[in-house]
């Protein structure tokens, strides 16, 4: 009689430790492949900002024909290309491309003030695939955030939230690009 108690709770046991052990393999695979999404979305962004950052130089060498004493413009947006560039982490990144969008509008602004640099075909150019790489890098960048949401989401969940830090997976950044300024109101006077 105690040897069927024994063989019963093992058995029990051992369905058991097979249960979890199959739920903790299914949970491992399931947040490799969200993971990989994650790094691939990662990825997207940083080919577009790398296509973003090989138009600058020759956005500001055709400002600088027209703009010569618009200097501290065009070094500003120098420096913030290159602090885009160095940047590794999301929130870096993000950091850094407000600053380089800053820059960006207010090298726009100056093209305002000639006539002759907005009407060259050369700029114009530049000026039309700059505002498609931002599109896409908008897309690449909701691609990445919905990829870490459900990334951040499963880890967060009951049970997995017990396993996810004892098998590595940890909270990933969400990519934001909007800054303070941007997400206050609009005054507007009259």
């Amino acid at each position: 009689m105690l040897t069927l108690i024994l063989i019963i709770i093992g058995v029990v046991v051992l369905i058991a430790v097979i249960g979890l052990a199959s739920y903790l393999i299914k949970f491992y695979n399931d947040q490799i492949v969200i993971k990989n999404k994650v790094d691939e979305a990662w990825s997207d962004i940083d080919v577009q900002l790398k296509r973003r950052y090989d138009l600058i130089p020759n956005l500001v060498e055709t400002v600088k024909g027209y703009a010569k004493h618009e200097s501290s413009t065009l070094e500003d947006v120098t420096k913030a290309r290159n602090m885009a560039m160095q940047a590794t982490n999301p929130q870096e990144k993000a950091e850094a491309e407000n600053f380089l969008s800053d820059t960006l509008k207010s090298l726009f602004a100056v093209s305002e003030q000639y006539p002759q640099l907005k009407a060259d075909k050369n700029f114009l150019n530049l000026q039309n695939k700059l505002s498609e790489i931002e599109e896409v890098i908008q897309k690449s960048r909701r691609y990445y955030n919905g990829n870490v949401r459900d990334f951040n989401t499963k880890i967060q969940k009951f049970p997995n939230n017990i396993f996810a830090p004892i098998m590595g997976f940890k909270k990933k950044e969400f990519f934001k690009l909007k800054t303070e300024k941007e997400r206050e109101n609009v005054k507007v006077e009259f």
